[in-house]
């Protein structure tokens, strides 16, 4: 097995007082979990609804799910009795869906409004302009059952660490504008969710509060 604990101690020493680590599990078997769970590790990221509802019935109750993939509307209503948090709300349409399937659980669901700032088509996210659109449309404060808790976004996969740590800084600059703009009373208002395994040092420099970390823990994908 690989050795998941020691990997997990090294990224925790790492990290500055305050930063979160989301451990992404997508695609690594339920023992990879549970070395990491007997760490004291109980947020975990996964990706695909079918995978992500196997773990959550057999591992312990009070691991915080994360849903850190693009999430289809249709698959909304299979996660909403359980996960914790959905890190990549991409349209007013899946906001839309989150409270009407939370509703129906009697839970609020925490979620993050991603960004498309790197410079790679094949991302999903909001632009700078859609996400003002979004908030300044103001049809969120009406939903009693999802929490808007921060952004998230990931930056382009290059060598540049100068583009990367541009990109990082562009998103912690728009976090404050829409903080001050829609969020200022509100504490729930405070994740700065951007950095993965090959540049979550460059993130946490520039203000990242929640760093998702798989391979760097984990290894390669096992299936």
């Amino acid at each position: 097995m690989y050795d998941v604990q020691e990997n997990l101690r090294e990224v925790l020493d790492s990290l500055p007082a305050g930063v979160k680590l989301v451990a992404i599990s997508k695609y690594h078997p339920n023992e990879y979990i549970e070395a990491a769970y007997a760490m004291g590790q109980r947020i975990f990221g996964e990706s695909h609804e079918q995978e992500l509802r196997e773990k959550h019935t057999t591992l312990p109750q009070d691991i915080e799910w994360h849903f850190i993939g693009h999430l289809q509307t249709n698959k909304v209503k299979y996660i909403a009795p359980y996960v914790s948090m959905v890190e990549a709300v991409d349209s007013l349409k899946l906001l839309r869906e989150i409270e009407k399937q939370a509703a129906k659980c009697g839970r609020v669901i925490n979620v993050l409004l991603e960004l498309h700032i790197a410079e790679e088509a094949t991302k999903y996210g909001l632009t700078l302009d859609q996400c003002r659109e979004l908030l300044a449309g103001g049809e969120w404060r009406q939903m009693s059952h999802v929490r808007i808790c921060g952004l998230m976004m990931m930056a382009s996969n290059v060598d540049d660490e100068q583009q990367i740590a541009n990109e990082f800084d562009i998103a912690a600059r728009f976090f404050d504008e829409v903080k001050a703009a829609y969020f200022a009373d509100d504490d729930n208002f405070c994740e700065r969710s951007w950095g993965m395994s090959d540049d979550y040092p460059i993130a946490v420099a520039h203000r990242s509060t929640m760093v998702r970390i798989g391979t760097r823990i984990f290894g390669p994908r096992v299936y």
